[in-house]
């Protein structure tokens, strides 16, 4: 089985109020989960991967990963760079994470890190941004 993962991260401020967004779709583009969730003051870089090691976290809990190809398209060049081994992480918070999603790759068939522009990526985009506004709005 192939899934199509979209992750996007946000912060207002960087640091500041993050979140993330991801959705999931199999290969023939049909959406099978969305997901925002705001995740505290962070940096930006820091939602990047929170919306990557989320999608991974629910598509381990609800797909058999020994049969599942997984491709990533993320509009974080850096953190696409990053997971591809191309780029090196200097930050020890941003190692941490790296290593979390490097231990659940191994659970998969395969696992495909792509960079996309913004403009493809409007979803992911939308649901990280809401979560930031629904607590701004319950903060009010």
């Amino acid at each position: 089985m192939k899934l199509v993962i979209y992750t996007d991260g946000a912060s207002r401020g960087n640091p500041g109020l993050s979140s993330y967004g991801f959705i999931v779709q199999d290969a023939g583009g049909k959406l099978l989960h969305k997901e925002g969730r705001y995740i505290g003051i962070t940096t930006n870089n820091v939602a990047e991967y929170s919306a990557v090691l989320q999608a991974f976290r629910y598509v381990l809990n609800h797909f058999k990963p020994a049969l599942t190809t997984l491709n990533f398209y993320l509009d974080s060049r850096l953190v696409v760079e990053q997971l591809s081994g191309r780029f090196k992480i200097k930050k020890e918070h941003l190692k941490i994470l790296f290593l979390q999603i490097r231990n659940l790759e191994n659970a998969f068939k395969q696992v495909t890190y792509q960079h996309v522009v913004r403009a493809k990526n409007t979803l992911a985009d939308r649901l990280a941004n809401q979560a930031l506004d629904a607590r701004l709005k319950s903060a009010d």
